[in-house]
């Protein structure tokens, strides 16, 4: 059984900086990627960014400049920066990450809680 704990959310200003974390832990053999998506209220669930397991990123067109997702291998865990936050960042954001618990086992995509981050004056 493979988890994933997302921490760091909450409500920020305009223009501010929040970092979101969000650490896998249990049967884990390797992960090809991590990753944050987010759904809005009344909107569909989207990418924000995603970073693969030899470094390559892809990011949003929405946030790209803004937030820069990074990710510590030995700890399984991947982190959002998001920087000069805007109303329109409101939204619950969900970590998540593709994994293999075997050498020889399949890949299975794993979704965290999701945390809630709110920009408001």
């Amino acid at each position: 059984q493979v988890q994933l704990v997302e921490s760091g959310g909450g409500l920020v200003q305009p223009g501010g900086s929040l970092r979101l974390s969000c650490a896998a832990s249990g049967s884990i053999f390797s992960i090809n990627y991590m990753g944050w998506y987010r759904r809005a209220p009344g909107k569909q669930r989207e990418l924000v960014a995603i970073i693969f397991n030899r470094g390559r990123t892809n990011y949003a067109d929405s946030v790209k400049g803004r937030f820069t997702i990074s990710r510590d291998n030995a700890k399984n865990t991947v982190y959002l920066q998001m920087g000069s936050l805007k109303p329109e960042d409101t939204a619950v954001y969900y970590c998540s990450a593709r994994v293999i618990t075997s050498p020889r086992g399949s890949e299975n995509d794993i979704w965290g809680q999701g945390t809630q981050v709110t920009v408001s004056s």
